[in-house]
């Protein structure tokens, strides 16, 4: 999930920021008004943000390298700043400490995380299962590949509003599934809950560090936190930025801009629980994008009716109507609806209504589809088994979600005998070497065939 849920540079978000008028106009709400916002299929693509803002890159490239010269002294500088760590306190949380906070949980939620990391591991083991490395017979031999894991992996959960234990086992538990030796978590201001994930997740060590400065400290390695090869996991906009700007530094996984969810409905959809979707994609972060996708513009106003009677009473209630103004709906022919899901591209999509099937045989670009309306994708966000780690902002185009693959490496290797079959391979290695004008490789492959091509006079 692209949960962008801190709102400022630390993942803590630093000093608290009041929110903004919501602006939403419409249906009354208690003592607010909401309406989603009408627009065309064809301008649907265009009514969201990217995932890395080009406002962020300064000020996150300045966060980095000030990481990377001033090491532990800059970190600390920072997370007392943004991520509520205390002047002198611990960056490292150790696997004991994360041990004793899964054992002061009350044992129902000891359980939980436990269920759910083997769900989690359940599917990852099924994804590495599906993978076999290449041996295959070329001309002159053989040439394979091997499948192998990266040794340190760095797994970012956020912090800010919520503490988010799922992330730290779709994150770590797949790591480890992958066969990482070594798995660290940076984590800002890291709750109980988030600790206890950690230990459940077999977690090496938690930097208490949120933000741009967790990716540089995991991308550089600030000991004891070691440097690390892949760096993964949701975050705010500036974790996002830091993660696109450290990309040649480490591996990511992916850019995971706000979350997003589409549903797509005609008009048997169920309002009520199309509107509870909704809500629960949009309590994330006030510029989260919920979007409604339908054949039917009756459904839109009952489902906006159903957002009337949900919304008052619930705690998030402020974060979600932000929210819902960043959405909006589309209501179009069903072709058109089914085109605008595929330009969309988006990070959740949701089937609603009596065409599911239909539907799912021909979509095909999204980072987690969600079939009918007996499955919400909450389900996803919480450990059903596919990972909630997902591309945002149409990067589904191009990209899927975090898996084991994402902390594997297949370097390729390749063994040939002397004899004729090697010698065509070396005379056309020849050929195309001196095509391009690079005589050395030329040469280097025709000694292979006894044969020795005399230096120009």
């Amino acid at each position: 999930m692209g949960r962008g849920v801190d709102v400022g540079p630390g993942g803590s978000g630093g000093p608290a920021r009041p929110m903004e008028s919501s602006g939403v106009v419409g249906r009354s709400v208690g003592h607010r008004e909401i309406q989603l916002r009408r627009v065309a299929a064809v301008d649907a693509p265009r009514a969201r943000q990217p995932a890395v803002p080009p406002r962020m890159i300064a000020p996150v490239l300045e966060i980095i390298e000030s990481v990377r010269e001033g090491g532990e002294a800059r970190v600390r500088e920072l997370a007392e700043r943004w991520d509520g760590l205390e002047a002198g306190g611990a960056l490292v949380r150790t696997p004991r400490e994360m041990q004793s906070a899964l054992e002061s949980l009350p044992r129902t939620d000891r359980e939980v995380l436990e269920r759910t990391a083997g769900r989690i591991e359940h599917f990852a083991r099924a994804q590495l299962e599906s993978a076999a490395p290449v041996d295959v017979a070329v001309e002159g031999g053989r040439a394979g590949d091997r499948l192998v894991p990266v040794r340190v992996a760095g797994c970012y959960a956020p912090g800010g509003r919520f503490p988010l234990p799922s992330s730290v086992l779709m994150t770590a538990v797949t790591a480890r599934v992958a066969g990482v030796r070594e798995v660290w978590l940076a984590s800002p201001n890291p709750s109980r809950e988030v600790m206890a994930a950690g230990a459940v997740a077999g977690v090496g060590g938690l930097l208490g560090v949120g933000g741009a400065q967790a990716v540089a400290a995991m991308a550089y390695g600030v000991p004891p936190s070691p440097q690390c090869d892949v760096v993964v996991g949701p975050g705010n906009r500036w974790v996002t930025a830091a993660k696109l700007l450290v990309s040649g530094v480490v591996g990511i996984d992916l850019l995971a801009g706000p979350s997003e969810l589409v549903i797509l409905s005609d008009e048997h959809g169920d309002p009520a629980l199309i509107a509870a979707d909704l809500l629960a994609q949009a309590e994330h972060d006030p510029v989260a994008l919920p979007i409604l996708i339908t054949t039917s513009t009756e459904l839109v106003d009952r489902v906006e009716r159903e957002l009337a009677i949900q919304l008052p009473g619930l705690p998030t209630a402020e974060t979600a109507v932000q929210a819902l103004h960043n959405g909006f709906a589309v209501v179009a022919p069903e072709e058109e609806a089914l085109r605008c899901c595929q330009e969309l591209a988006p990070e959740h999509l949701q089937l609603h209504g009596s065409r599911t099937e239909a539907w799912d045989r021909f979509l095909d670009r999204f980072g987690a589809l969600f079939v009918n309306e007996s499955v919400t994708e909450v389900f996803g966000d919480y450990g059903a088994g596919p990972n909630h780690t997902l591309p945002t902002g149409g990067t589904a185009r191009f990209t899927g979600g975090l898996s084991v693959f994402h902390f594997l490496r297949r370097p390729t290797w390749l063994f040939l005998d002397e004899g004729p079959a090697r010698d065509r391979v070396a005379h056309d290695a020849t050929a195309l070497a001196r095509m391009e004008g690079l005589e050395a490789h030329a040469r280097a492959a025709e000694m292979r065939t006894g044969r020795r091509s005399q230096p120009a006079e």
